[in-house]
Formats: structure tokens, sequence, C-alpha cells
């Protein structure tokens, strides 16, 4: 089974997928954030079509780890969803994902929209690549 990374934010929703031994994360797309109810109808179709069973999604946290005011969204944000759907969620740390996204991207030589269409699933795509190291058999 495999686990989707969801990098929460106002306007998109990155996603990105684990391959099916949970090794490598993938960049999937983004979802515009609203409506919820055309978000969630999208997410629901792609966790029947690719078999997730774990939803990890991004928590923000300030450089010195305590939560901020992005948190609490992303807070309410997991408490909704849960009663959306039956997979389980966790959250896990997102500090600097974004940084790292653009930085990858810059240095790929991708601009302008094209950047901006991507740096959402990159990500995610990092976020989930750093919970699966974690829980990767040492």
């Amino acid at each position: 089974m495999r686990v989707l990374a969801l990098d929460h934010g106002t306007k998109r929703i990155g996603l990105a997928i684990s391959d099916e031994l949970r090794m490598m994360a993938h960049p999937m797309e983004f979802i515009p954030a609203e409506p919820f109810a055309s978000f969630l109808a999208r997410l629901k179709e792609i966790l029947r079509e690719k078999q997730v069973d774990l939803i990890v999604v991004g928590m923000p946290r300030n450089m010195n780890g305590s939560y901020g005011p992005a948190a609490l969204k992303v807070q309410e944000f997991v408490a909704v969803l849960k009663q959306a759907i039956t997979i389980p969620i966790q959250t896990w740390d997102e500090r600097l994902t974004s940084v790292q996204a653009n930085r990858l991207l810059t240095e790929a030589q991708v601009r302008g929209q094209e950047r901006r269409e991507k740096v959402d699933k990159t990500a995610a795509a990092i976020l989930l690549q750093s919970y699966l190291d974690s829980t990767a058999a040492p």
C-alpha cells in the first residue's frame, strides 16, 4: 500500500505519493484548496485509484519548533478531513519544504507559472520523502 502526502496551502494543496515499497516519494499534482467539496472529491478519487492506506499532512512549525497560525489552519483541515475519510491521517513536520522545493526548481531552471504549478507538489514530495526515510528499517 502507498502513502499520500498533502502539502496544505490556502490556495493549493500539493500531493505526492510513495511507491508500493514506501521507499520513494513522487510528486503528483496540486488541487485547488477551494471549493473544499471539489478538493475532497478529487482526493477520494486518488485514494481509490492509488490504494492509499495512510495520509501524511505537512504540519508547519516555526524554526524553534513552536506552532503558529498556519499550524492551527492545518489542524482544522486535518480535523475536517478525518470526518470525511476513513484512512488514517498523520501530521509531519514540514519546516522549509517550500524553501527546498523552490531551491530545487530554481536549480533546474524552472521559472514563472510552471514553477508556481510545481512548487506545491515538489514540497509534498520532499515532505513525504522525509517521512519515508524516518520510517525505513535500518
